[in-house]
């Protein structure tokens, strides 16, 4: 309790009657929360009568573990299952298993996740002769939930038949999408007030994480259960409307605003006292948030010192980008003595991952995506990869599965069962036991592997069977011969054809199809430059694949030396904090993003434009001691040729909204600017070879 001041401790003391706890960035919200529930153990109340609500399984288990070690005892000597601390679905899953037969359903219902939903909205539409081939079955199921969660109302009358038709089925099949998990309690309660009455007896403290991210439903949930007109309702909510960013998801700030309304008399907490970052950096956040229009007022300051300036680059493209966040954290990694995992490089879209990725392999930096897809995990580059691996080592059993009939070769499931069992028998790899099948003609073995019962269609298995086989030892032998691997690979893209296989695979979406085809066009480009670099003094196949595979794996290691650094989005990012953090990308169109820019009003009133300057707000407030940000000058399309001027880009306006006293910009080709550049480099090369000299004796 000495750590607390006096905000907190005032937080974490008050336990009766409604509470309102705005918390700015890194002022120590979590600590109050798991203070605020030691201290109501400490004071003899019940565990079961806690209820600490949050927004993912992560944030509840580690909120879990921070009060098992301030607690100690008072939580120890209790049943772990008798504290409730769950995100909201899973708590409404807790309440629809006890109580759901009252609304007609049995105990034992099944969740459906998004792929069932969607196969029985497409049963749906069909049942009500709505369903044909450009049906977007995505934007069905978002209009039925939006609907289901009262965000949107039905137009088309025919659309609302066909939402009855699926909710009926839901019904019959005994089964709940995600969103019944907070409809159906709600409609519960007010249905059976008793029930509401005997939950609000068992949870007489409520606790909510992220206020600020609740969506209406579930505000409406917390509202029934705290009971707000009864007078005794010892409810406590943190949030930080500023670091509101997810209304895509339904998220609505304005809770806040609710809250004082349903609860007139709650006692309000500032927390703005932050304990990550330097003033700086504060300050900028300070600047850039305060042009919102609709925000609660608050001023963080930090007592972690003055820092250093931000500093703001202005590369000439999206590949000068990369290469200079790689080269900084190569040189502050050494300078500094930083493990990996001191930083965060942050990104807005998926898009910009790739590059990157790139400029980090080449200079072996490990790294792990968060909030997207990695550049190497996108299915066309594991299809490809796949095969580089298959002709490296043709035992590779799950690669081979993987490839075995992509593009399709007519190789059904029972083909592949055959041979994984003559595998298994004969203690041999899927690839040996294909490759027997490939050979056997009218001998006992044939006839085995060949049985009716076991293959589909034998000429078409057998003709697939001998392709693939043919191709790997082809492939095998002009891998493993003269020439380039880059040049290799491309043709045998072009020898299985997978521009057709994509093709094939979204016929409806040719766009998509050309736009995995460039990712693989520029994989091969990557392998160009990887094999062009004269450090490179192996260039072959093994030595490719070893080093995507050191840099990708996921070991598991934690510790500051073998931890991989942290490549994200910002949405990804929130919550999380990093001594060292680049924002890349902070041009206008991404940053904010162009949507943002030709949108009207959300439908929660707020505006698109004040969302992405939250979310720059949250990427900024990142960073405890130093700050990167770039700007290129040029963004680059690798999917088509582009004409003189184009692409090029313009800073982000936001940027220009910062105090300019707090940042040094770099790179802007003034001479005065590379003087400066030049002189500090030569300090900070002094300082990398004296650490290079202690660290190798």
């Amino acid at each position: 309790m000495s750590e607390l001041n006096e905000p907190q401790l005032k937080a974490v003391n008050t336990l009766e009657g409604p509470m309102l706890i705005i918390a700015g960035a890194g002022s120590g919200k979590t600590r109050v929360i798991t203070h605020r529930i030691s201290r109501m153990l400490s004071r003899g109340i019940p565990q079961s009568a806690i209820l600490a609500l949050t927004f993912s399984n992560k944030a509840a288990r580690e909120m879990e573990s921070r009060i098992r070690e301030i607690a100690g005892k008072n939580l120890k000597s209790l049943e772990r299952s008798r504290l409730t601390i769950s995100t909201f679905h899973a708590f409404g899953v807790k309440i629809l298993r006890e109580e759901i037969e009252v609304l007609g359903y049995r105990k034992n219902f099944s969740i459906y996740d998004s792929t069932d939903r969607m196969e029985l909205i497409k049963e749906s539409l069909r049942e009500c002769r709505l369903y044909g081939e450009k049906t977007d079955l995505k934007k069905m199921e978002a209009l039925f939930s939006n609907v289901k969660i009262g965000r949107q109302k039905f137009e088309d009358m025919a659309l609302e038949a066909a939402y009855n038709e699926y909710q009926k089925s839901l019904k019959v099949y005994n089964a709940l999408d995600f969103d019944d998990l907070l409809v159906l309690p709600i409609k519960l309660f007010e249905k059976h007030p008793e029930i509401l009455e005997k939950y609000r007896r068992r949870f007489r403290y409520i606790l909510v994480d992220e206020f600020q991210d609740t969506s209406l439903i579930q505000y409406e949930l917390l509202r029934l259960l705290a009971d707000p007109k009864g007078g005794k309702s010892n409810v406590c909510v943190v949030g930080d409307d500023d670091q509101s960013i997810y209304s895509w998801r339904g998220a609505n700030y304005k809770n806040l605003l609710l809250f004082e309304k349903d609860f007139p008399n709650a006692l309000q907490i500032k927390l703005e006292q932050n304990y990550r970052s330097t003033t700086t950096i504060l300050e900028a956040a300070n600047g850039l948030i305060s042009h919102n229009t609709s925000r609660k007022d608050k001023n963080l300051w930090s007592g972690e010192g003055e820092g250093r300036p931000i500093e703001l680059y202005f590369p000439q493209n999206e590949n000068a980008e990369a290469a200079f966040i790689a080269s900084v954290i190569k040189k502050l990694r050494f300078a500094e003595k930083r493990g990996y995992c001191d930083f965060g490089v942050l990104v807005r879209t998926n898009k910009q991952f790739d590059c990157i990725e790139e400029a980090f392999l080449a200079e072996n930096i490990p790294y792990r995506v968060s909030g997207g897809t990695s550049f190497f995990d996108r299915k066309e580059i594991r299809d490809i990869l796949s095969y580089l691996r298959i002709i490296a080592n043709h035992d590779d059993d799950v690669n081979l599965l993987r490839i075995i009939n992509t593009p399709r070769r007519g190789i059904g499931k029972a083909s592949i069962q055959a041979a994984a069992a003559l595998a298994k028998k004969n203690h041999l790899s899927l690839y040996n036991s294909f490759s027997r099948m490939k050979n056997a003609k009218q001998a006992a073995l044939g006839q085995e592997l060949f049985h009716p019962d076991s293959f589909e269609s034998d000429k078409n298995t057998k003709t697939g069977i001998e392709e693939f086989i043919e191709l790997i030892q082809e492939s095998r032998d002009s891998f493993f011969g003269e020439g380039r691997l880059s040049v290799k690979v491309r043709k045998l893209i072009d020898r299985i054809d997978y521009w057709s296989y994509l093709v094939s695979e979204h016929s409806k979406d040719e766009k998509k199809a050309r736009w995995k085809f460039a990712n693989i066009e520029y994989l091969v480009k990557m392998i160009e430059d990887w094999e062009t670099d004269g450090d490179n003094f192996d260039t072959g196949l093994y030595a490719y694949l070893n080093r995507i595979s050191l840099i990708t794996r996921n070991d598991g290691e934690d510790d500051g030396e073998k931890a991989k650094l942290n490549l994200m989005t910002i949405h990804a990012a929130k919550g999380l904090e990093f001594p060292v953090v680049f924002i890349a990308g902070a041009e206008d169109g991404i940053i904010p993003h162009e949507r943002s820019i030709s949108e009207a009003e959300d439908g929660d009133g707020s505006l698109p434009i004040e969302e992405e300057r939250r979310l720059f707000y949250v990427a900024i407030t990142r960073a405890r001691e130093k700050l990167y940000i770039t700007s290129c000058q040029k963004r680059l399309s690798r999917y088509r040729q582009q004409s003189e001027g184009e692409g090029e880009r313009q800073a982000s306006p936001f940027l220009s909204e910062i105090p300019p006293q707090l940042i040094e910009c770099r790179q802007d080709g003034s001479d005065e600017s590379a003087e400066k550049s030049a002189e500090e480099n030569a300090e900070e090369d002094e300082v990398f070879f004296s650490r290079m000299k202690e660290r190798f004796n």
